[in-house]
């Protein structure tokens, strides 16, 4: 491909790929970096937990989070938190992100991974 006919550099980051594409879409790639996000209590990740209920971005690079922690009174929460804004917002082609702390459904341990639970004798 020459130079005139390639897109601006970081362009394709921000784009939502077609599923099954073969390129990670930037949710796919939100969630990865979610993987790296622990629950300090379980040093467990939140997407194994099952803490991440749905990432949504789209085109523009909006990234919607709906998430929720163990427990309303979690005291882990605000690191949580903190820890997945600075994850969600390091991802190339985020451009803009919003956290929704979701309550219902309520976490349960029934939402963590079953290798997981199997590793926690669940």
């Amino acid at each position: 491909m020459d130079d005139e006919n390639k897109a601006p550099e970081g362009a394709e980051a921000a784009e939502a790929q077609p599923e099954g594409s073969g390129t990670p879409t930037l949710a796919d790639r939100v969630r990865l970096a979610l993987r790296k996000v622990k629950d300090p209590e379980l040093n467990l990740n939140i997407v194994d937990l099952g803490l991440v209920y749905d990432i949504v971005a789209d085109a523009e690079g909006k990234v919607d989070v709906d998430m929720s922690l163990t427990s309303p009174g979690c005291p882990a929460g605000p690191q949580i938190m903190g820890d997945v804004e600075r994850a969600v917002k390091s991802v190339p082609g985020v451009a803009n992100m919003n956290i929704n702390l979701v309550w219902d459904p309520m976490w349960t341990p029934d939402r963590i991974e079953p290798r997981v639970r199997a590793y926690m004798g669940l």
